[in-house]
């Protein structure tokens, strides 16, 4: 299976394309180090499969498998991570990934996990399984938006004209939010939800 690794640590890009290459079906046909080269090779390679960090410059691992799924290429897409956050994993799942992987996975696991998804089954650490059906986020996509946009500093007046709405039912989703959160005020809500990945 030819595979697209991409990950914007140099150091453990090229330590898992090493390993991985190692294994006699798995061929590493490309690296990358941010999410808009992992697209281009992805476009350009046909991989069978692409290993996806999350945290990655100019498009993260989620965008990526987001426009895999958008531009129906037939590459199946597994995320490398090391945050355990639901709000990661929901939307994973909606961008069409068939693994979400611990970054500090053995190699084995790993080797075993791609083969997996490229028989097309489905992978995810079993130490984040647990965590990730825990928690489902309480936020509908209104009061992620604009709790998204209060996040960057703007006010409710800016979040208003920006969506289109009024700053009263700007307030009123800000006020949704907090309680669904059990948050104090509006600077806590957010770092709840950034810290579950629930923003997106």
């Amino acid at each position: 299976m030819r595979v697209i690794i991409a990950e914007d640590q140099a150091m453990l890009r090229g330590a898992l394309s090493a390993l991985l290459d190692l294994e006699d079906d798995i061929e590493v046909v490309g690296q990358a180090g941010d999410g808009q080269q992992a697209l281009q090779l992805i476009m350009q390679e046909r991989p069978d499969l692409c290993l996806l960090d999350i945290e990655m410059p100019l498009l993260s691992g989620l965008d990526v498998a987001e426009k895999v799924k958008e531009l129906q290429l037939d590459c199946r897409v597994v995320i490398l991570t090391t945050f355990s956050r639901a709000g990661y994993f929901q939307r994973a799942i909606r961008a069409g990934a068939r693994g979400f992987l611990l970054k500090d996975s053995p190699i084995e696991e790993l080797g075993a996990a791609l083969r997996t998804v490229h028989a097309g089954g489905r992978a995810v650490s079993p130490e984040l399984a647990l965590t990730f059906w825990e928690e489902e986020n309480p936020l509908t996509e209104r009061e992620r938006e604009v709790l998204k946009l209060a996040a960057e500093g703007l006010s409710a007046g800016e979040i208003a004209k920006s969506l289109f709405l009024s700053a009263g039912t700007v307030r009123n989703y800000l006020s949704e939010a907090m309680q669904k959160l059990e948050a104090k005020n509006r600077i806590e809500a957010i770092g709840i939800a950034q810290k579950k990945g629930w923003l997106g």
